[in-house]
């Protein structure tokens, strides 16, 4: 008989008859007898395995199926069989919950046949189910890989880079789909340069979709403002749109401010904010208006190798609080310049045994005289692949270097690993 193990539950509502004991010590490999009662308190890792759970008809059938619900939890499977000596009305109930059953002559032939038949069908059940779950694993990846070709398509797939600077990005998703985006486009008749680093909050198709809603928001206002649009309310600059101190800082504040008004008024309820990045370049000048909405501050890494300045929060995450109002921040890139733009995903980056990269660290690794964004990216990804080493990535990695070089304008390069 191929059965390893039965379970034989010994209610008090009968005992089991001997005849039956004595067929199944002739027929199965090995029987573990315990009280239903034992079955439903003993901790998971007492519980014993089986491939035929075998009760007395008398037993409730939902006080089986609790216990039947406890063995899957273990990753036991066995196949229910309701025994009856008499009364055989008692076994409709079992029959009805699905569980196979089992009458006199307790013969060890017919006895080892019925269970042998039962593991069989129960053995074929559980391939079925298998099937089925590999199936639909199948799908749920397709719709994932879809997922990462649709959001793909929200990310630029060149970037509009100006003479005389240099742009590169590395962004990196810890699974299928992102939360982390990046976008630059041009604004103001091509006189001006849009970069936007932004982390929506949590991981999965659910940031995926908020990555996707809130980067169309941001482009799509930002690209269609004017001053006579200003709808950053209760910003000073509103109040006074002819204070507005450079050209760039209406469409920036309009995307900001919109972006989060449209969050908080229809999506607060799922609880999804994104912390980002927003800024402006003047190409001509190298001056840059941001707005850093609860993001890392990033930060300008100066020609002559000193300590790198934070740009520091200048309002809150968008879709966070209603009717928030954001201020400008103002930088100056110099030649030999570089900003890093970085999401968390960069210092938290995990090792095995569960230690962050840490800011300290990324500090240390961004000191030293000016160098080239391309060459500030794959220095920092080198750290941090080292550092996760053979664990899991955690979070969403996202890096983006605007560099002015000294001379010359230098061909742009973009990396997306």
């Amino acid at each position: 008989m191929p059965i390893s193990t039965v379970l034989l539950v010994v209610d008090e509502r009968p005992p089991a008859p001997p005849a039956l004991l004595a067929a199944l010590d002739d027929v199965a490999a090995g029987v573990t007898r315990r009280t239903l009662a034992q079955l439903r308190s003993e901790p998971p890792a007492a519980l014993p395995t089986a491939d035929v759970l075998l009760v007395p008809a008398l037993s409730e059938p939902t006080a089986v199926q609790d216990v039947v619900r406890r063995l899957r939890g273990r990753g036991v499977r066995p196949a229910v069989v309701a025994y009856a000596a008499q009364g055989f009305e008692a076994l409709e109930p079992h029959v009805r919950a699905g569980h196979d059953y089992l009458v006199p002559p307790f013969l060890p032939a017919l006895v080892g046949a019925r269970l042998t038949r039962c593991s069989e069908r129960a053995e074929l059940g559980r391939t079925v189910e298998e099937a089925d779950a590999r199936a639909e694993l199948i799908r749920y990846e397709r719709e994932l890989e879809i997922g990462r070709e649709i959001q793909a398509g929200f990310l630029p797939d060149a970037l509009p880079v100006p003479d005389g600077w240099e742009i590169d990005v590395t962004f990196r998703p810890a699974r299928q789909v992102s939360g982390d985006f990046y976008d630059v486009f041009e604004l103001v008749h091509r006189r001006r340069l849009a970069i936007v680093v932004a982390d929506v909050c949590d991981k999965g198709v659910g940031s995926a979709l908020f990555m996707a809603l809130i980067r169309s928001l941001l482009r799509h206002t930002a690209e269609n403002s004017g001053l006579q649009h200003l709808v950053a309310a209760g910003s000073s600059l509103a109040a006074e749109p002819a204070a507005i101190p450079v050209v760039g800082a209406t469409p920036l504040l309009n995307a900001v401010t919109a972006t989060n008004g449209y969050l908080t008024r229809n999506h607060l309820r799922q609880g999804y904010f994104a912390t980002l990045f927003f800024s402006v370049l003047d190409p001509v000048t190298g001056s840059l208006v941001y707005v850093n909405g609860g993001h890392n501050p990033p930060l300008l890494l100066a020609a002559d190798g000193g300590a790198p300045t934070p740009l520091e929060v200048t309002g809150p995450a968008v879709g966070v609080l209603p009717g928030c109002s954001y201020a400008l921040g103002y930088a100056q890139l110099d030649p030999g310049d570089t900003l890093f733009v970085y999401t968390d995903g960069v210092p938290e980056a995990r090792c095995p045994q569960g230690r962050f990269l840490g800011e300290d660290r990324m500090l240390r690794l961004l000191s030293g005289p000016g160098r080239r964004g391309r060459e500030v990216l794959e220095r920092l990804d080198g750290a941090v692949r080292a550092h996760t080493g053979d664990g899991e990535q955690h979070d969403d990695v996202t890096m983006l270097a605007l560099h002015r070089p000294p001379t010359g304008p230098p061909a742009a390069t973009m990396a997306v690993a």
